[in-house]
């Protein structure tokens, strides 16, 4: 597995860095699949005297990616947290794929079409961008989807969809389905 540790408004000292790498090569122990770890590792400035430490963990397991975020005064006790709360997602995911296998072929996801509706009202003019995330894709399947955006914990997820071969957007709706874009070129 490589582990890879970047800090923002941090200084990753040895000691920070030897016991993050200890950390997180032990989550091999509970999915030994993981190809690769990333951990961010920051400082926020708070209106009371302490900071708080952020840790957010990043696992990438063949084509799966599983996230956790945890905020603490001590930068090691985020570190433990984040690494508590990863070990959480491994088996939920490992739970997810199990049960997945174990689906009758015919039974799949709610997953309700959505038409796009062009608004009349005219609205403000959106706000600057402030971040430019890239991120890998590879085919996946809706269900496979559905499931990186559960285990993501997101209300919405983008994706190369296998069956169209084509981007979709799978999102989150109000009440409690789930909704897919499938762009069109124009």
């Amino acid at each position: 597995m490589e582990v890879t540790i970047r800090g923002k408004n941090i200084v990753i000292n040895d000691r920070i860095n030897d016991y993050v790498t200890k950390k997180v090569t032990k989550l091999d122990r509970y999915l030994p699949t993981i190809d690769e770890a990333h951990i961010d590792l920051s400082v926020e400035k708070t209106r009371s005297a302490q900071d708080r430490h952020v840790a957010q963990l990043t696992v990438r397991n063949r084509g799966a990616l599983l996230r956790a975020e945890e905020r603490d005064q001590d930068i090691f006790a985020a570190i433990d947290a984040v690494l508590d709360k990863m070990q959480r997602q491994i088996s939920r995911y490992k739970e997810r794929r199990t049960q997945r296998g174990e689906r009758a072929a015919g039974e799949k996801p709610n997953v309700a079409a959505v038409e796009a509706t062009a608004e009349q009202d005219a609205e403000p003019p959106p706000g600057d961008i402030v971040r430019i995330k890239r991120f890998e894709v590879s085919p996946m399947h809706r269900e496979e989807a559905l499931e990186q955006m559960e285990l993501l914990g997101h209300d919405f997820f983008v994706f190369f969809d296998a069956e169209t071969e084509s981007f979709s957007v799978l999102y989150r709706r109000k009440d409690g389905n789930y909704g897919l874009l499938q762009p069109e070129l124009a």
